[in-house]
């Protein structure tokens, strides 16, 4: 509560943005600009958590970046600002173009810039060589219109955000359930028997799960948590809706057993839970018991459970309690709790998918669940948690550097053109194509590219090389200084704010959440300027100046979003009756099929994946070189992605800094190195590129030995950019190789 009172205060409208809070996640109000988490029925007027006051207090501050500002400064004064202070200095209320002689954005028209926009992206020799960027903040609608301009233009180069975060999960779960998204839905947690929660924080990430899981445990349900680091939240919470409990300083116990792998260890210990229960399983046999496993389940809905099978007696025990940094006895206890429960649901998060082998643990979650036919029924199921608000809605409406044939089809079909059919860039891709000189345009609708990608200094290179980068955003970011030969930055409306039409009609974007509900979203603020246009209009006007309106009219379609979403329902299976059903209280449900046992994968089954364990995972390597740690790297609880709200981390008991390094003592103390001490961090990536994150701080911490962790992005220099899931190419922040260069005590 402290805290919430303080963002509302620094934003400088206390007053109207505790009103603003109590229209969020609301029938009649916004979507929250934070997370992705499910919404319930709108009972209270209080359904936004602590980092949901954040975001909104950071959109809605009074504090403007203008033209003045921008006067003030030189693009090579701002940059030596940190995050957290560039974003301090508020909205961006004017479309403002890179001037080289002066080294500052100048104001520009809105006209002029569409026009050059369009005028160097058609002067380009082929429509591969420029790179379209969304982040998960996009609305449905953004989205939707952003991919059918860029594939009208030609091209299906859509890095997204969702490359360097739950890649891995879509391509796993469409592998092994035939659909890339979570099968369950905010009901199910209050009917499971027990929840496995695997890397991952909501604490910080997901706030408003910790009430989900508060009511679980205190129906008894277990919840059984893989994290190597402790993590306050996991262990008990206070609901602050709860009014007794906020007044007693009371809290709930949340795990019920709380077992710290080491990193990159996951995917053993779920071979080890499954090891143990196919042992439960001969055990019962053989003593005339009921069976553990889902028999009827295996039999009709599974594929290729004997070789599973067969790979799990092949893991003996020794490598999985290597790998996983886990005692036989712990892994055997939380199985205990899967074999126990009738109804189970699987979590997780970026500590799974940030890895080397992350599609093969997601594989191996996948599996464990199967055995006790833990998918498609009530309280159970698999439940990959999604960061950004709409980064789930952005995939589903097209964002997608490889489209199905259907979705190409239907749209080449429903507006006449020829849409492009070779598969496009993801993130990796486009900085490598910016790097070789084979792309030269980027544009970024919303995020932060330049400090969510890994290896920094690399990026800014690649960034700096470009004929043309346009950045849409709320806010100024590093990302815009770092200006090729042309940049512009293109102020938007927030997710708070009024979206009005030509006529004075508000108009009404949508989103999906991590559970698949779409539901619509309303700003009720005034603009933050009136020069601000929509991530709609903005589109629109880059598309008009760039491919005309021969195969659109895209003004039209800015000028009523519900245009937009009758051609969705067109072309994307699941909208039927979009407009219609968006206007009830909660939206309406995505249908899942896997959530249904229809299983659209290759078997036509629910597929079981009999991958060995990896051969060695970071935290293996680092224990054989002296010095050596495996770093990773995560969010603070005053940050979201890559935006910083404070400088406090009161859940770990960090103040007034950043540039920490989380450490086990025993650590600390083997390396005659005490807490306070400084260093600079050093990569240990072998090709031949020295990465130096320099003067961070040792903070002692409940973390295994051998792994450490920090923040990003002020750590994601050290993320070696040829360093990415098998699969999944998403870069791997949760396995990074690093030692110590000794500073200075503190």
């Amino acid at each position: 509560m402290k805290s919430c009172g303080k963002q509302l205060l620094q934003s400088g409208m206390p007053i109207a943005g505790a009103r603003t809070m109590l229209r969020a996640n609301q029938a009649d109000g916004f979507d929250c600009p934070g997370c992705a988490w499910g919404d319930p029925e709108h009972g209270s007027s209080f359904e936004f958590c602590e980092n949901g006051v954040k975001a909104v207090a950071w959109e809605a501050t009074e504090k403007r970046a203008t033209p003045a500002f921008f006067a003030e400064r030189t693009v090579s004064q701002l940059r030596r600002l940190s995050d957290y202070e560039l974003e301090l200095n508020g909205r961006l209320t004017h479309p403002m173009r890179y001037d080289a002689i002066s080294d500052r954005y100048l104001p520009v028209a809105w006209e002029d810039a569409f026009a050059e926009i369009g005028s160097i992206l058609k002067g380009l020799d082929n429509p591969d060589r420029a790179e379209f960027y969304t982040s998960g903040r996009a609305s449905n609608e953004a989205a939707f219109l952003y991919q059918l301009f860029v594939r009208v233009y030609g091209t299906n180069n859509f890095p997204d955000c969702s490359n360097m975060c739950h890649e891995a999960s879509g391509i796993a779960m469409r592998q092994a359930v035939g659909v890339g998204k979570g099968t369950v839905l905010l009901e199910d947690f209050e009917e499971a028997d027990a929840i496995f929660v695997i890397g991952q924080n909501p604490g910080t990430n997901h706030p408003r799960m910790l009430g989900d899981l508060r009511r679980a445990a205190l129906r008894g349900a277990r919840i059984v948590v893989f994290n190597p680091i402790r993590e306050r939240g996991l262990e008990r919470f206070s609901d602050p809706q709860d009014k007794i409990e906020m007044l007693r300083g009371a809290s709930t116990d949340i795990a019920s057993h709380y077992l710290q792998p080491q990193l990159g260890g996951d995917m053993a210990a779920v071979r080890g839970m499954a090891k143990a229960v196919l042992a439960a399983e001969d055990a019962a046999v053989a003593a005339g018991l009921p069976p553990v496993l889902d028999h009827a389940f295996l039999v009709e809905h599974c594929a290729g459970f004997a070789e599973y099978r067969a790979a799990v007696e092949a893991t003996n025990w020794a490598d999985i309690e290597d790998q996983s940094g886990l005692s036989r006895e712990e892994i055997e206890r939380a199985a205990d709790v899967y074999i126990a429960a009738e109804r189970v649901i699987c979590t997780w998060a970026m500590g799974v998918t940030q890895h080397l082998h992350s599609v093969a643990t997601i594989r191996e979650i996948a599996n464990f669940m199967f055995l006790r036919g833990n998918i498609g029924r009530p309280g159970a199921g698999l439940c990959p948690v999604r960061g950004h608000s709409n980064v789930q809605g952005d995939r589903t409406v097209g964002i997608n550097e490889q489209p199905s044939d259907d979705f190409l089809d239907a749209l080449e079909t429903h507006f006449r053109f020829t849409v492009p059919r070779q598969h496009g860039h993801n993130v990796l891709g486009a900085i490598g194509a910016m790097l070789d000189g084979s792309a030269e345009a980027f544009i970024g609708l919303g995020g932060n590219f330049a400090r969510a990608t890994p290896d920094s200094a690399l990026v800014e290179k690649a960034l700096r090389r470009l004929k043309l980068a346009v950045h849409i955003a709320t806010k100024p970011n590093h990302s815009h200084l770092m200006p090729g030969e042309t940049a512009f930055i293109l102020p938007c409306l927030g997710r708070t704010e009024m979206d009005l039409n030509a006529a004075g009609n508000s108009q009404l974007v949508s989103v999906e959440d991590s559970m698949s509900m779409v539901h619509g979203s309303a700003g009720i603020n005034r603009p933050a300027s009136p020069h601000l246009l929509s991530e709609v209009a903005i589109i629109a006007g880059i598309a008009q100046a760039t491919v005309g309106s021969s195969v659109v009219d895209w003004a039209v379609l800015a000028e009523d979003y519900d245009r937009i979403r009758d051609h969705i329902e067109a072309t994307i299976p699941g909208f039927e009756h979009y407009n219609a059903r968006l206007r009830k209280p909660r939206g309406f449900h995505l249908r899942n099929a896997a959530a249904h046992r229809d299983w659209q994968t290759s078997t036509g089954k629910a597929s079981f994946s009999s991958q060995a364990l990896p051969e060695q995972t970071v935290h293996q390597r680092a224990r054989k070189g002296e010095g050596r740690f495996a770093l990773q790297t995560f969010r603070s609880h005053d940050q979201y992605n890559t935006t910083v709200y404070g400088l406090d981390d009161r859940y770990r008991g960090v103040y007034g800094e950043r540039q920490v390094i989380f450490i086990h003592p025993e650590d600390l103390k083997a390396m005659n190195a005490e807490a306070g001490d400084r260093v600079d961090v050093v990569g240990e990536h072998d090709d031949g590129i020295e990465r130096v994150a320099r003067d961070f701080r040792f903070v002692p911490y409940d973390i295994p030995r051998g792994s450490i962790a920090g923040y990003y992005p002020e750590l994601n220099v050290l993320v070696p950019l040829g360093s990415a899931g098998e699969e999944s190419d998403t870069p791997t922040s949760k396995s990074i190789m690093v030692s110590f260069r000794r500073r200075h005590a503190a």
